[in-house]
């Protein structure tokens, strides 16, 4: 097995990416078990976010890295909260807040207005120098519910509804939503990228 970092300190994105890529031949660790600090996000997309965390791992590490950028985007807030989704209130990582936030920007707006997607790119560096990085993309388009629904998952999935199932995406079990989140659609072309 080949040791990988994943850029992130985050368990909830080492929870769904680790079942993903065990059978593909990679160990996944966060930079925080090796003590790597989080990187400053200044980029203005999703990818340029990856790419920064990424080579920052890489830099810190001296292995291969991955890093996986995402984030909910809804056409009614004109892609809001879009790269800011972890910070969204402020606090970065603070779920209860965000969706508060998000819900409170919501407001009045009717049910056939509240489209969103969720999108996620994955950056994988073989080393920090790495001119031809591994991208790889994905989206889950849904809709933005009025309140929470469900208990698993994390971040916006209590608010996210997955229009084709009529499931909010923390009502899914793990393995179906790893199947048809854009996290796991994400990994199914990095998998392809790495012919695994």
């Amino acid at each position: 097995m080949q040791k990988l970092v994943l850029a992130t300190s985050n368990k909830g994105k080492l929870a769904e990416l680790r079942p993903l890529l065990a059978d593909a031949g990679y160990d996944l660790v966060t930079q925080g078990e090796l003590g790597v600090a989080d990187a400053v996000e200044d980029g203005r997309s999703f990818v340029e976010n990856a790419i920064i965390k990424a080579r920052h791992a890489c830099v810190a590490t001296g292995l291969p890295a991955l890093a996986d950028d995402s984030g909910l985007v809804v056409r009614a807030l004109g892609g809001a909260p879009g790269v800011l989704s972890a910070r969204y209130a402020g606090a970065q990582g603070d779920s209860a807040a965000n969706i508060a936030r998000l819900l409170g920007a919501l407001e009045g707006v009717p049910e056939a207005e509240r489209e969103a997607h969720f999108y996620c790119v994955l950056v994988l560096l073989r080393h920090a120098d790495d001119p031809e990085p591994l991208i790889a993309e994905g989206r889950w388009h849904g809709r933005i519910l009025a309140g929470r629904r469900g208990a698993g998952g994390f971040g916006y999935d209590p608010v996210f509804l997955d229009t084709a199932s009529g499931l909010s995406a923390a009502e899914f079990e793990p393995a179906t939503k790893n199947r048809v989140s854009h996290r796991g659609q994400a990994i199914a072309r990095l998998r392809e990228l790495l012919g695994a």
